[in-house]
């Protein structure tokens, strides 16, 4: 599911406008940004959002073979939580 599907989805679900579910899913977005930059985020039953931190290592070209280096970064790291993987597996 794309974008554009999960704001078709939502405005249906909700019984509000696209332009109204685009706004929802817009403003989840920004704050998912914006608050994963600092500290991590549960939604109970769903899961949670943690960010972490990647450190500098060796890699490889796959086009060519060449050894170069992965600078450190910041990721996200995703954790189900038991309701969703119960929905998942049932």
């Amino acid at each position: 599911m794309n974008k554009i599907e999960l704001v078709n989805e939502l405005a249906v679900k909700m019984n509000v406008s696209q332009s109204q579910s685009r706004q929802f899913v817009n403003a989840f977005q920004d704050i998912l940004k914006e608050t994963l930059g600092h500290e991590a985020i549960m939604l109970q039953g769903f899961g949670s959002f943690e960010p972490w931190q990647q450190k500098r290592r060796g890699g490889r070209n796959p086009h060519t073979g060449t050894p170069c280096v992965i600078e450190a970064r910041t990721s996200v790291k995703f954790k189900p939580g038991k309701f969703l993987l119960k929905a998942l597996n049932s």
